[in-house]
Formats: C-alpha cells, sequence, structure tokens
C-alpha cells in the first residue's frame, strides 16, 4: 500500500512568545456608547517584563499555568488564551491538538492587560491574517495588545494610531496585592463625557503627561485606599511622574534611567515584602520582538 504522509496544513511549530504588560500612560474617557461600552482616549505602551506563553503541538489538548501568579488562574475554558485557541481553530482552522504553558508572572485583575495580552500571545502564535478581528471579539483590549508597540487607542479600544519615534521609557510597577473590577470603577466614574487627549507629545513624555490624566484614578483610590499609598510611595522614592495604569489598582513610576529604577524597586520590595514590585522598561517604538528565542 502507497505510504500516507500526515495532513500537516494549519499545524504550527513549538513556540514561546512573550505577552507583556500594557501601562496606559494616560487614560481619558470620552463618551459611552448605547451598549454600555464606554469610549477612550488612551497612550499605552507595552514594558519588556510580562508573561510567557508556550505553544506546541501535542498528543492531547492541554493548558498548564505556573509562575508566582498562578494561583487562582483558570484552566478551563473562561481563560481568554482557551478562549483565543478556540477562536482561531473555529476561524482559520488550525488542527492537531496543542500544548500551551502560560508563566503567570503579572498579578490578576490589576489593570495592565495581563489577561488580554495572553491571549494576544496566543493568537500571534497561531493565527495568520488579521488577528485583529478575531481578538476584538474576544475583548477591547485585544487588538492592542496584538500591536504591542507605542500606541494611541480610542472607541472601544479598536481605533489604533502607532506612535512614531517614541522612547524606551525606564518603570517602576507597584501593586499593592488588590484586585480591582473593572466594571465597578467605571460606575463610580462621576461622568463618562470627558476630553480628549491633548496632541501626542513631540519632546518631553513627562512635561505632555502632567497635562493628561487617568479619568478611572480617582475612582479606583476610593474603591482601593491602597493605590493612593503606591502612588505617594513612587512619588517620594523620586519617580519623576507616577500615575495609575487602567482601572487599577497597578500604578507606575517613571525614572530618569534604568539603574534608579532598579534601586528604586529594590527599596519598595525591602519595605513592601507582599507587594508586588518591578523594575523594567517600555518598548521604544518599532523595538518589540514577540518571539522569544532559545
Amino acid at each position: 500500500m502507497p505510504r500516507t504522509e500526515p495532513d500537516t496544513a494549519g499545524v504550527i511549530e513549538r513556540l514561546r512568545l512573550c505577552a507583556p504588560a500594557k501601562i496606559n500612560l494616560a487614560l481619558h474617557v470620552t463618551g459611552r456608547r448605547a451598549d454600555g461600552y464606554h469610549l477612550l482616549d488612551t497612550l499605552v505602551v507595552f514594558t519588556r517584563f510580562g508573561d510567557e506563553l508556550e505553544i506546541g503541538p501535542a498528543a492531547a489538548d492541554s493548558f498548564q499555568v505556573e509562575g508566582p501568579f498562578a494561583t487562582g488562574v483558570p484552566t478551563d475554558a473562561s481563560n481568554l488564551v482557551i478562549k483565543a485557541r478556540d477562536a482561531i481553530r473555529q476561524a482559520q482552522g488550525v488542527r492537531g491538538p496543542l500544548a500551551l504553558r502560560l508563566t503567570k508572572n503579572l498579578p490578576p485583575a490589576s489593570g495592565i492587560g495581563g489577561g488580554s495580552s495572553d491571549a494576544a500571545a496566543c493568537l500571534a502564535g497561531m493565527a495568520k491574517g488579521d488577528r485583529a478581528a478575531i481578538g476584538l471579539r474576544l475583548g477591547a483590549d485585544l487588538p492592542m495588545c496584538l500591536a504591542a508597540e507605542p500606541l494611541r487607542a480610542r472607541g472601544i479600544g479598536e481605533r489604533i494610531d502607532l506612535v512614531q519615534k517614541f522612547p524606551a521609557l525606564s518603570l517602576v510597577l507597584v501593586n499593592p496585592g488588590v484586585e480591582v473590577p473593572t466594571s465597578e470603577i467605571f460606575r463610580r466614574l462621576p461622568s463618562p463625557d470627558n476630553a480628549p487627549l491633548p496632541g501626542l507629545p513631540e519632546g518631553d513624555v513627562v512635561e505632555w503627561l502632567r497635562g493628561t490624566r487617568n479619568d478611572l484614578q480617582a475612582p479606583a483610590i476610593a474603591y482601593a485606599p491602597q493605590i493612593g499609598e503606591c502612588l505617594e510611595l513612587l512619588e517620594r522614592s523620586g519617580a519623576d511622574f507616577a500615575r495609575m495604569s487602567g482601572s487599577g489598582a497597578t500604578c507606575f513610576g517613571i525614572f530618569a534611567d534604568s539603574d534608579r529604577a532598579e534601586r528604586t524597586a529594590e527599596r519598595m520590595r525591602a519595605a513592601k515584602g507582599s507587594w508586588f514590585v518591578v523594575a523594567t522598561q517600555s518598548h521604544a517604538s518599532g523595538s518589540f520582538k514577540r518571539r522569544i528565542e532559545p
């Protein structure tokens, strides 16, 4: 009998991918649609520090979560990584069972897009063509996380413009260990109708940021006062600028250079042993590489 070769169409290779933290440097809420979705105008960067996702062929589908924030992360169909895998299979016919292993380095429900970034890594590894269209069906943050470059996002997050010549920033990320429900923070907004971002920075980023807002910061501090403590600690530690990202509770400080950021993170970890504290850099325009080489 003639030998039948296995059908490998649509089968992916083994990949190791990064899922960076998403930082809202500025976040203006500019309206609300009839369906309840809020309209945003936000300047976003992505950090070198983040989660990692490994994808490879296997005898049977599996999904494993490990890492410092693995506890409590669902491993069933409610996880966005699994939703992304299944959406790609339905849309593009990727065949063959897959082993997925997620290393969870980012705290959950913390305003830095961890789950969305994980799903974006899965989409980037598995899907071909228009990944953003698949991603938007899974969540408004997915198109941003797929781009993973300095960008301005408007609408519900689907209208994206990459920002050219944006510099890398030295950052310290701090989370006091409280989970903040996004829907509750939006519910507490005094008004959804606020002014959009000014023209994007052409020089000093920190100076530009001082003329912007995170409209969710005040309601988030009212819900979780520890966020205010994070911001005060960053400011006292010498940050040139400090703000909350997204709906919280993660805050970021911008520092003059990576050495100062590292030293500050060391001091903060010693003072606040139970908090998540990490020094990192954001990716400059054009510098992001999704695949982690062995």
